[in-house]
């Protein structure tokens, strides 16, 4: 169990990050591709990108296992991170003594021989093979899939934009999910481990990760700037090619036509127009229809962000969908 003990000062100070963290989608993809359940969200992704990593990006299996501990400067919480060359440049300036603190922790010392005992004293060759492989497994398991993770983050934004607008701090972060219970001050989560994390006035930061699974994450220490890290929601067909693709059958699409009934299922986890288009293989003013239709009969919302429009599935608008889900259990 993971306890969150807020103050009044924190509720104040709770923010959601902008978008997707590169290394925390680079952390949290490669524990996750090392398990083998989440079939429904990740079976696919994982059969597409095991046969394609190259050998350098499996160093990072070494210090990301499938469960338990992992070091936290795997995920730095400070510099500019608006961009992977900057985030890994932050990563590589840990100080040396931090590097051997954690991944002793990760592993006795007598068992930091090679290549882990080296990137553990700060050697700039470790280093430099730590960041390029960093950089390789983005390029080779997430980059393909990029423009999804971050529209699915985009749309778990929006839907806690809307939790906080309607009910307050509180609302969100009793909202978060099935794996959280808000127990005022206390945010408890499933977790792997017994953690407490005392804010202390410093606020929080919820950082929606399309590949965290399947409990949230945080830092394993206490005194770094506080981040949860919090799974959301995935359509079950998310790795499939989106171009070319044909709507999938289903109920709804007798009912509100089967491209109709595809936008709608695309906004379950939110799309711009042109990502519906592309996802569906019609015309950018035939989807921009499509949706005008759906947002009058109120099964979807639009966000409009920094210049660029992005839908998203109602309340109502999911209900609909509920009934293509498949049965639980």
């Amino acid at each position: 169990m993971l306890r969150v003990h807020f103050t009044p000062d924190d509720l104040a100070r709770v923010r959601v990050a902008p978008g997707p963290d590169f290394l925390w989608e680079i952390s949290n993809s490669v524990q996750t591709l090392q398990r083998r359940d989440g079939e429904r969200e990740f079976g696919a992704w994982r059969r597409w990108a095991r046969p394609r990593l190259s050998a350098s990006p499996r160093l990072l299996s070494r210090l990301l296992p499938p469960r338990g501990y992992s070091p936290d400067f795997l995920t730095p919480t400070t510099g500019d991170r608006g961009s992977l060359q900057a985030s890994v440049e932050v990563l590589l300036s840990t100080p040396r003594r931090r590097l051997r603190a954690e991944l002793e922790r990760l592993a006795p010392p007598v068992r930091l021989p090679g290549w882990l005992g080296e990137l553990a004293g700060g050697d700039a060759e470790a280093l430099r093979e730590l960041g390029g492989a960093l950089h390789t497994y983005q390029r080779e398991a997430l980059a393909p899939h990029w423009r999804r993770v971050h529209a699915d983050i985009d749309a778990d934004r929006a839907l806690r934009l809307r939790s906080l607008l309607d009910g307050g701090t509180e609302a969100l972060l009793a909202g978060l999910g099935p794996q959280f219970r808000w127990r005022a001050p206390v945010l408890e989560a499933a977790y792997p481990v017994d953690q407490d994390l005392w804010l202390r006035g410093r606020g929080l930061v919820l950082q929606p990760s399309f590949f965290c699974w399947p409990t949230p994450a945080t830092l394993a220490d206490g005194e770094l700037p506080p981040v949860l890290v919090h799974p959301i929601h995935h359509t079950p067909d998310w790795c499939a090619p989106a171009r070319g693709a044909r709507p999938a059958p289903g109920p709804l699409g007798p009912l509100l036509g089967h491209t109709r009934a595809g936008v709608l299922r695309a906004t379950r986890t939110g799309c711009s127009t042109l990502e519906a288009a592309r996802l569906l293989g019609v015309t950018h003013p035939a989807v921009s229809q499509h949706l005008n239709v759906l947002r009058e009969a109120g099964l979807v919302t639009t966000v409009r962000r920094a210049g660029r429009s992005f839908h998203v599935a109602t309340a109502e608008g999911r209900a609909l969908l509920a009934v293509e889900d498949p049965p639980a259990g």
